[in-house]
């Protein structure tokens, strides 16, 4: 018999009716030589610091740091239950063998690995690794099954990162609550992410708008800008001398094709921004409908961080574009972009499945949200493989008295994928009247002088928070090395690190604009520089990747680690 075990109930149930486990039991279901159960989400975390010594009940500067010999494992209170179900099924006897069916991640791993762990169990262990739902990539993964062994490494960088966290968050949390008399939270995630908010914040204070003036210059066949002016007088004495001419002439009329090549697919990062973007769905609410969509075997797997697809995977391609819309015809060239094995880490972009094909989204049980998700996937996963956009640009230019005017109007030749996008709004083009040439003497309709001033950064929303994130640090990063996850957090945890700031109140939502408060601000006032900066997040990035390839180690990572915070500890104390 063997025990197969999913992240999750829906999970297991959707790997039980594939492998023939039909029969429903109070573990799981069974059948056919297997039982699947189930997590549900982390079982087993690490201990408290109380965990290792009474001493630690209370919060005092003089015990830092805290840093254990061995590390300790607790079972989660809240779902002792289902660990303990899980405890019984690895010790029975007639369980010969064990799959991690959980998600195929560090994060996956983990969670597997330390029920596996603190259950004692030694049983051969083998990893389910697929990034479909779908029945066929079930049977497919079950059918290439490898020895777990073969994730030691990614099972290993995945404790460093755990442990690293802990260090930062006990010890941390305890030397600025006890030293400011006031509770704080510092993580190693949260707190850049809060630097990033704040940064922006004071950007937006300390700016002083600057007033400047533009001329512009009406025909009946164009309309010309001037540059930035910044003197009034100027802006005046060039209107009044250009009104006195009555006509202009243009200096140069350039026409030049643009081809714009379609974006590549959606990784869930890309996704949340875009969905922020359009409906101001939040990470979250995001992250959560394209989970929705994956266990409902819609969409693939969702907490990806590549936009690419696998090279095997271009016959199956053609055959869902095929079945999405039979009269699509893919332009090669944007659909051999589509592929590159190499950019795809633990899965493959965001795209429909197969099954969603076959099936009328709108008469299937998926909320109104998750309908707007899947048209998103279903919509890009089509603009992906269709032709360019071909637009004519017509740039024109004259020059008065040193100032440059110019107009750009675009014409589009060919739509290709743009007729595939979802818009809220149909974005406007600057069109010519008519043609336009340089030998033509142009009457002036009108001139007009325009007050303007100059612009304060936005405030961040989720959209513009989370771009911040994934390439926050990444100048760190060793550019030769494939790094699981870039910036701050990961595509999996970036929503929850978003919602954690602001349910502790650090960060306040004002409609979809994000603002530190003043909760905020005391936390990284008191925070040493260099657990507030994204710079530590992308060099952690980078070994914590060197373990999962077997080329660095734990004990390297957490010993640095470890003389970082002694140091700070030590300077904080002085």
């Amino acid at each position: 018999m063997k025990l197969v075990i999913a992240e999750k109930p829906s999970v297991a149930k959707s790997i039980a009716n594939v492998i023939g486990a039909h029969k429903k039991t109070d573990a799981g279901f069974e059948g056919d030589g297997y039982i699947v159960s189930w997590c549900v989400g982390h079982l087993v975390c690490l201990a408290q610091p109380s965990a290792y010594s009474s001493q630690y009940d209370k919060w005092r500067i003089d015990d830092l740091p805290i840093v254990p010999e061995h590390y300790k494992y607790e079972v989660i209170k809240a779902t002792k239950a289902q660990f303990n179900v899980l405890k019984v099924l690895l010790a029975r006897s007639d369980i010969d063998s064990v799959i991690n069916a959980c998600d195929a991640g560090r994060e996956g791993e983990s969670i597997f690995r330390l029920v596996y762990m603190k259950a004692g169990c030694k049983k051969p262990m083998y990893r389910l690794w697929i990034s479909s739902m779908e029945d066929s990539a079930i049977r497919n993964g079950f059918d290439n099954l490898v020895p777990g062994e073969k994730y030691d490494n990614l099972f290993a960088a995945a404790c460093t990162r755990n442990i690293a966290d802990w260090l930062v968050g006990m010890n941390l949390s305890r030397l600025y609550s006890c030293k400011f008399r006031q509770v704080f939270s510092v993580g190693r995630v949260q707190t850049p992410t809060l630097a990033l908010i704040a940064a922006r914040d004071k950007a937006i204070k300390t700016f002083q708008k600057e007033k400047y003036y533009t001329v512009c210059i009406k025909t009946d066949d164009f309309t010309v800008v001037s540059e930035r002016i910044n003197d009034k007088a100027q802006a005046e004495e060039i209107a009044a001398s250009i009104r006195a001419q009555k006509s202009c002439k243009l200096d140069s009329v350039i026409h030049k094709e643009k081809i714009t090549l379609p974006a590549r697919l959606y990784d869930l990062t890309t996704l949340q921004r875009e969905a922020n973007k359009l409906y101001g769905f939040s990470a979250k609410k995001t992250l959560d409908a394209l989970q929705a969509l994956y266990e409902k075997k819609l969409t693939s797997y969702p907490r990806t961080d590549s936009r690419y697809l696998t090279n095997d995977m271009k016959d199956t391609v053609r055959t869902l574009l095929s079945a999405l819309d039979p009269s699509f015809v893919p332009d090669e060239k944007n659909f051999s972009r589509m592929f590159d094995s190499s950019k795809v880490s633990d899965h493959y972009a965001v795209i429909p499945t197969l099954e969603s094909a076959s099936k009328d989204i709108n008469t299937l049980d998926v909320s109104d949200i998750e309908k707007k998700i899947y048209a998103l996937v279903r919509a890009k996963f089509l603009a992906c493989a269709s032709e360019s956009l071909v637009e004519n640009i017509t740039t024109l230019t004259l020059t008065f008295d040193g100032i440059t005017f110019t107009q750009t109007a675009k014409q589009i030749l060919l739509a290709g994928w743009t007729k595939y996008a979802i818009k809220v709004k149909e974005s406007t083009h600057a069109l010519l009247e008519g043609d336009v040439s340089c030998d033509t003497l142009y009457p002036i309709r009108e001139v007009l002088i325009e007050d303007k001033y100059t612009k304060p950064p936005a405030a961040f929303n989720e959209n513009t928070l989370l771009h911040a994130m994934e390439i926050a640090g990444t100048d760190a990063l060793d550019k030769n090395i494939e790094v699981e996850r870039k910036g701050i957090g990961t595509p999996a945890t970036r929503a929850s690190i978003i919602e954690n700031l602001i349910s502790k109140g650090f960060v306040v939502r004002d409609k979809k604009a994000l603002h530190v408060t003043g909760k905020g601000i005391a936390l990284l006032c008191a925070v040493d520089s260099e657990f507030t900066s994204a710079k530590l997040t992308a060099q952690w990035e980078t070994k914590l990747s060197e373990i999962a390839q077997g080329t660095y180690s734990t004990e390297a990572f957490l010993e640095k680690l470890t003389q970082k915070l002694c140091a700070v500890i030590q300077k904080e104390r002085a």
